[in-house]
């Protein structure tokens, strides 16, 4: 184990191997930790991204990181966070040379010869108390230097990696000091200008336009044009049934058109 002082204030750990970043990152946490933590871990055992699905983490090749966060914001105004996690990660691939798209709540992309990958995810878990923050961790999953042949066959169709794209290797602990550069701007400019500022941040870099298929949202899948992000970071579609719906939750996924 490493520790580090990064600027704008945030203070790493590096780990060879844990579980999970966010279980760690969670119990610092509860043991009273301040704001600013971040775990980064050089490979994860039991990592896990959205809708439990289990994050591939080999060891060596990637990011995986979960900073902890305390924003002084009633439970309701934190759900934009997520957005900015993404803005800030997008914009330092870009710094990197790579051109990223964000697909609406937490994917990062890519583009390849087959069309968009996926590059990273963020994971967000909030423990709150009296509808007041307690804690936010934000993980985030970056594939850095992954060969294709290191993803599972499952994965392989779905994913790339920085190195894929570029055509060649990246700095993993450069690319973290940006990342967490933007990820200081970002959260800072959120607190200060509230969720206005995450999701004009976030916008830079949405696939919006697109036509998509969300499921988990009700008894049948709404199909439609992703239009915008409101206010509270919910995506607004407007469906095939010329219905405008805002999305709150659900799985956002490529859709054929009609």
């Amino acid at each position: 184990m490493t520790s580090a002082t990064t600027p704008p204030g945030w203070r790493v750990t590096w780990l060879d191997t844990c579980a999970s970043t966010n279980d760690v990152a969670a119990a610092r946490a509860r043991a009273g930790e301040p704001e600013g933590w971040v775990v980064v871990a050089d490979t994860q055992t039991a990592g896990r991204g959205r809708l439990g699905r289990t994050w591939h983490s080999p060891p060596g090749t990637n990011l995986y990181v979960s900073l902890l966060l305390r924003p002084l914001l009633p439970a309701v105004q934190v759900a934009p966070l997520t957005l900015v996690v993404g803005a800030a990660t997008a914009a330092a691939l870009a710094r990197e040379g790579a051109v990223p798209r964000l697909k609406w709540p937490n994917d990062v992309l890519l583009g390849t010869p087959a069309g968009p990958r996926k590059v990273a995810g963020i994971l967000t878990e909030a423990a709150s108390e009296a509808n007041r923050m307690r804690h936010v961790i934000v993980g985030i999953g970056l594939n850095v230097n992954s060969h294709r042949s290191d993803f599972p066959t499952a994965l392989a169709a779905r994913v790339t990696s920085l190195r894929q794209t570029l055509g060649r290797s990246v700095d993993r602990e450069g690319l973290l000091a940006r990342l967490l550069g933007e990820l200081g701007e970002g959260y800072a400019r959120f607190l200060r200008e509230g969720p206005a500022a995450a999701i004009a941040s976030w916008r830079r870099y949405a696939d919006l336009g697109g036509r998509y298929r969300v499921q988990g949202v009700g008894a049948a899948d709404i199909e439609g044009v992703a239009e915008d992000v409101e206010a509270d970071g919910a995506l607004r579609v407007r469906g095939d049934d010329g219905r405008v719906h805002r999305v709150v939750t659900g799985e956002v996924v490529d859709s054929p058109a009609p």
